[in-house]
């Protein structure tokens, strides 16, 4: 007699690697997928229902507070989130012997040290958004006692939901012209690599502890603005092109500081999980490409 399929529960499945994560899901596995309506993160009696009731063999916390300038208004929320809700999802997984992949962020480090940051580094967030994120880690190593896998990525996009790409295609469509921050280098990662990463990482269940995935090469915002214009113009994805003017973070200031330089070292996850890793460009055109496909 075969044994059951695995079981894994998502929670934030309405967001952009929620909604990516059950797009990709692998062949042989059972889904539990939540939106916060589902599964709020920071309440504890739902946490330990859904548990009990779904009892998955793998769960994966895409949930998170991700208003960087709002956090440093909404402490309390955004601690709420990102680490007390971490901590009952770490403490409520444990229990029912189930295993963790939390996603973590790059603005856990400061972005001093010009150059990429190893999983090894020393974190040092610079606002309420990477502090909470990085107590966050700390709870689901905690509670996990030690068998969590914490996985950081930057610069997430994709085709739905509030992020970069599609701020800068609307602001392009209705723009003359646009100015964007040049001195901020990290890796603009599609959700859609991201989701498959996890993937191959959910089929290694000895993998734990902290991990670096983002597509491939480094770019400003600045870079990442210019190329989403060059990509979307022939795609009809915008009407017309727009002068870009590349800005000092000084010039445009922000209620969150941000790190200079958050480009993660992810060598070691990508030779731990295998796949194929991609140049973050690739991976724009191919989602733009989607998105005009419909």
């Amino acid at each position: 007699m075969s044994s059951p399929a695995p079981k894994v529960l998502i929670t934030g499945a309405d967001g952009q690697v929620g909604r990516e994560l059950q797009a990709t899901i692998p062949s042989g596995w059972q889904m539990r997928a939540c939106g916060v309506g589902e599964l709020d993160i920071t309440s504890a009696e739902m946490v330990a229902d859904v548990l009990e009731r779904e009892r998955p063999t793998l769960v994966i916390n895409t949930a998170a507070y991700t208003d960087v300038d709002l956090a440093e208004r909404e402490i309390e929320q955004a601690e709420a989130v990102n680490a007390g809700g971490v901590a009952l999802v770490a403490d409520g997984a444990r229990r029912i012997g189930a295993r963790l992949i939390h996603l973590s962020t790059d603005f856990v480090f400061d972005g001093s040290r010009g150059q990429a940051y190893t999983p090894e580094d020393e974190p040092h967030p610079l606002g309420i958004y990477g502090k909470t994120k990085l107590e966050g880690e700390r709870a689901a190593t905690r509670c996990s006692r030690g068998q969590a896998l914490v996985l950081r990525t930057a610069w997430v996009y994709s085709a739905h939901g509030r992020n970069f790409v599609r701020t800068m295609l609307r602001l392009m469509a209705e723009r003359d012209s646009l100015g964007v921050v040049c001195d901020q280098i990290g890796t603009p990662t599609w959700a859609r690599s991201l989701a498959h990463a996890v993937w191959r990482a959910a089929a290694l269940p000895g993998l734990s502890g902290i991990h670096h995935w983002t597509d491939a090469g480094a770019a400003s915002w600045y870079d990442f603005a210019v190329a989403i214009e060059e990509e979307a113009l022939p795609l009809g994805l915008i009407p017309k092109a727009v002068p870009i003017r590349p800005l000092r973070s000084h010039e445009y200031p922000s209620p969150a500081p941000r790190p200079p330089f958050s480009v993660l070292d992810a060598s070691a996850t990508r030779a731990a999980v295998g796949g194929p890793v991609e140049h973050w460009r690739v991976n724009l055109r191919r989602m733009l490409l989607g998105v005009a496909r419909g």
